[in-house]
């Protein structure tokens, strides 16, 4: 108890500080939404709306514009986060369950792999300085640079963090994926650290998993970098699409270390690259319908509905990650008689397969021409033959 006692004082410490910096930053020369220096005097302290961000396939978060660089972010299911600019005040009528972010935002913790992906895509990494995932567990290079650096803290895993070296940093905002268990949220909510859950992971489209970047865009001021590379991914996709389809089906799956089959839903993300990629989820109408994530399987019963698909895509998983087809097959013997495997066309995708959301394009593409290469082709940015 007297422990937690110093780590409440230290944090109503951290957030008093803040807010004393916060209110002393009101002026008038400020940044609009495109960066450029204005006069904004007349709309400090005041929201008045302007537009709207144009989103295309994202569902789970919106983001207003108002006149003087306020935006306000509403996140579904987590409420609203309004983004106020340096030198400007908080308005005094907002609404009691908004949350302030006032920029420059800093000090952020985020227990999300994809999401740190996100905003060090756009340039906004300064902006972490804690993550609940080890420099061993990562495989973007900035971001082991800097961890190695000092600039980026492992503060322990995302279900027993080291709340007083949380405390002690002066961090009073979160970023978590859904995996945030309720004990973490309580204890940090208690700590005065408001949470936002990344809801990127509830939408049904891969390249919505994408277009998140657009709200650290807006968060961090990185719109022009967002949009930019948003256009590309989507450009991406829009290019596979012209392409006739390749007519392959495929199967994404992954096993335990117990033996269990985990097999991606029909309505899944993954489902979707597959068809994005020209070819088609064998699974589709079978497992999971109208669901997304996964669905456990006996391996008899998956091998009924999967023993024909033309192409296997393995997930490298915690279960373990076979550096060839001698150790997927070692892991239950019925998949030997599946058609991909006899003729020699199962992949593996790279580690970092998960930890990458900026970049979900790219390993569409990556399935494209696995399901239309020729046999020669054995390795691609995101997937690999098991041999």
């Amino acid at each position: 108890m007297r422990r937690f006692k110093k780590i409440a004082a230290l944090a109503l410490a951290a957030v008093m500080t803040l807010s004393l910096a916060a209110c002393g930053n009101a002026g008038t020369n400020v940044s609009d939404n495109s960066g450029n220096v204005s006069d904004t005097a007349q709309y400090n302290g005041k929201l008045e709306f302007d537009h709207s961000m144009e989103l295309t396939y994202a569902k789970n978060f919106s983001v207003d514009y108002y006149k003087g660089g306020y935006k306000l972010i509403k996140v579904k299911d987590q409420g609203s986060f309004l983004v106020v600019p340096e030198g400007m005040s908080v308005p005094a009528d907002l609404d009691k369950d908004t949350y302030v972010l006032q920029q420059p935002v800093t000090k952020i913790l985020v227990s999300s792999t994809p999401t740190v992906s996100l905003i060090n895509a756009i340039g906004a990494l300064d902006a972490v300085s804690l993550t609940t995932y080890d420099v061993d567990t990562w495989y973007i290079d900035n971001v082991k640079k800097q961890m190695n650096d000092g600039k980026l803290k492992y503060v322990g895993e995302y279900t027993k963090p080291d709340y007083e070296l949380i405390t002690a940093t002066g961090t009073n905002f979160a970023i978590f994926s859904a995996m945030l268990k309720d004990d973490v949220k309580a204890q940090l909510e208690q700590l005065g650290i408001k949470i936002l859950v990344d809801q990127a992971s509830y939408e049904d489209h891969p390249l919505a998993r994408v277009e998140w970047m657009k709200l650290y865009g807006a968060m961090f001021n990185k719109e022009a970098e967002a949009d930019k590379l948003f256009a590309e991914q989507e450009a991406l996709i829009k290019n596979i699409e012209t392409k006739p389809a390749t007519g392959k089906t495929a199967v994404i799956f992954y096993i335990t270390s117990k033996g269990d089959f985990y097999v991606r839903n029909s309505d899944d993300y993954m489902a979707k690259m597959i068809s994005l990629a020209g070819g088609k989820y064998i699974m589709d109408g079978k497992v999971g319908v109208g669901k997304t994530g996964t669905t456990k399987m006996e391996a008899e019963s998956f091998f009924d509905l999967a023993k024909d698909a033309d192409e296997i895509i393995y997930v490298w998983s915690t279960g373990g990650k076979p550096s060839t087809l001698n150790d997927l097959l070692a892991k239950n013997s019925v998949l030997a008689d599946m058609k991909a495997v006899k003729e020699g066309n199962v992949w593996c995708t790279t580690p970092d397969f998960f930890q990458i959301s900026n970049t979900i394009s790219n390993i569409i593409n990556d399935m494209n021409s696995v399901f239309s290469a020729d046999a020669s082709a054995d390795k691609f940015t995101y997937l690999y033959k098991l041999k």
